[in-house]
């Protein structure tokens, strides 16, 4: 019995030590799992610590679709192995749509001096700007002919829309006091703007003595040659150089240089002349009315006459700067006047001169331009023929050329021009040299012209700054004319 109680006491202390631990195991294991599921379940929230947020730029990229910007938190929250995004600047449609604008209005300006052998139709070939616009530019051209002088140095300056790569402009630089610029106004149109600056001239005095003849000596005094030519000219009336210039005859002339911003523009005008032979002395004054007097006041060119022709013809055009073309129907100015002539009339100087240009325009047809004396030149378009050559010396009244109908024009015609210091003016009405001599009202100021120039003359190679005198001149001028076959 006392055996059998020993058993059970044994047997009831062994399964308490197998089964004690288990029990307390288990539950600790569920208390594990409930603290876990409760873990879980619990919402964030601000009891417990938050790690600092990373700084992010306040400039957000959106959606040009959405209205509404990522906040900055919602940013912040993200995974760090998520992609980076890319900030941009927040642009509003209507901020984008002038920006769009702007750069439309963005222009390239290319720069090119003009040199030997360079041809507007090579330019305009190798700067890819097309041969239709050059037609354009030739037709706004068609009253002024600037481009048909293009000499080595001048520039041109092409500027057009980086985007398009349409000419929006073209100025041609002939020096410092006379641009033009020409600007489109329409898809085949163009007008243009003639800029005058007139600066500061400066005289200096240059004295010389005949070697051989006229012209070497004077260009060896410091003359160029047209300058030596318009001294000729000058005198050509009073003075035969070939034949009565002698060896040790003496010349002294006063040459007035345009200056602009302190530089030499290449533009020279004689002021006075005398040549002095043996007993003889032969003087020139230029005076306000553009012409050339000797020191009493005695005109040394005849007078200009009105018309080239040799008797009336009826006027079908008038002079007119708002006149619209017969041809385009545009608005372009008319620089001269136009006789109803048949083909082959006879065109007259209408004073004595220098032949300047001759040449052949798409739209003003076989033209020529001569120059009187200092301030004066004409100019005759839409010829048949012409009779005389560039450089030649002409008379009053000798013939020229012959009147036609080349270039575009409505049929046959003479257009004549008469320009007034580089200035196109009506030629039927704008005051032209008729006398032969200083009037009395005009005197006084003339003497007075003389003695100042006699000063100079008498100073050999002595150079005197003038009266500075700049004014700036912007003339527009409407002319846009496009292509018609």
């Amino acid at each position: 019995m006392l055996f059998n109680n020993k058993k059970q006491t044994f047997k009831s202390l062994l399964e308490q030590t197998l089964y004690f631990p288990y029990r307390h195991l288990m539950l600790i294991a569920v208390l594990a799992l409930t603290a876990i599921t409760l873990w879980l379940d619990t919402p964030e929230d601000v009891s417990h610590t938050q790690a600092p947020k990373p700084t992010v730029s306040p400039q957000i990229a959106i959606s040009p679709e959405k209205t509404e910007p990522i906040s900055i938190d919602e940013e912040a929250s993200k995974e760090v192995h998520e992609p980076k995004i890319e900030l941009t600047e927040v642009v509003p449609q209507e901020k984008k749509e002038d920006k769009v604008a702007a750069q439309e209005k963005v222009v390239i300006q290319e720069k090119i001096v003009i040199r030997k052998g360079d041809t507007l139709s090579g330019l305009f070939d190798h700067y890819n700007l097309g041969q239709a616009t050059l037609i354009y530019l030739l037709s706004a051209d068609e009253s002024l002919l600037a481009l048909e002088t293009l000499q080595p140095g001048h520039i041109l300056f092409f500027r057009y829309k980086e985007k398009t790569q349409d000419l929006e402009e073209m100025e041609l630089y002939i020096h410092a006091g006379h641009r033009v610029v020409y600007r489109r106004i329409a898809a085949d149109a163009f007008n243009y703007e003639t800029i005058i600056r007139e600066g500061e001239w400066r005289s200096k005095t240059i004295s010389g003595k005949i070697e051989s003849n006229f012209y070497s000596s004077a260009q060896r005094a410091g003359l160029t040659e047209a300058e030596a030519a318009t001294v000729t000219q000058i005198f050509q009336d009073q003075l035969d150089f070939s034949r009565v210039i002698r060896k040790g005859d003496t010349f002294q002339i006063v040459r007035n240089v345009q200056f602009i911003d302190d530089l030499p523009t290449g533009q020279t005008r004689i002021d006075s002349a005398r040549v002095q032979r043996r007993a003889y002395e032969h003087t020139a004054f230029l005076f306000q009315d553009g012409r050339y007097y000797d020191k009493q006041g005695k005109s040394l060119a005849r007078a200009l006459t009105r018309t080239p022709l040799g008797k009336s013809y009826r006027i079908s055009s008038r002079f007119n700067p708002k006149r619209v073309h017969p041809i385009t129907g545009r608005v372009a100015p008319h620089n001269g006047t136009d006789f109803a002539t048949p083909t082959g009339t006879k065109v007259l100087s209408t004073g004595d001169g220098i032949v300047t240009r001759v040449g052949n325009h798409r739209f003003a047809g076989r033209y020529l331009e001569i120059k009187h004396g200092g301030r004066f030149k004409t100019r005759y378009l839409h010829l048949h023929r012409i009779l005389v050559r560039k450089g030649a010396s002409v008379k009053r009244g000798q013939a020229i050329a012959l009147s036609g109908n080349t270039g575009r024009s409505t049929g046959p015609h003479l257009h004549f021009e008469l320009h007034i210091n580089g200035r196109p003016v009506n030629p039927m009405k704008a005051k032209i040299p008729r006398t032969q001599s200083i009037s009395k009202k005009d005197r006084s100021i003339f003497l007075a012209r003389v003695a100042q120039q006699t000063s100079l003359l008498d100073a050999p190679n002595k150079t005197t700054k003038q009266k500075t005198t700049k004014i700036a001149i912007n003339e527009t001028q409407q002319n846009t004319n496009k292509k018609t076959n």
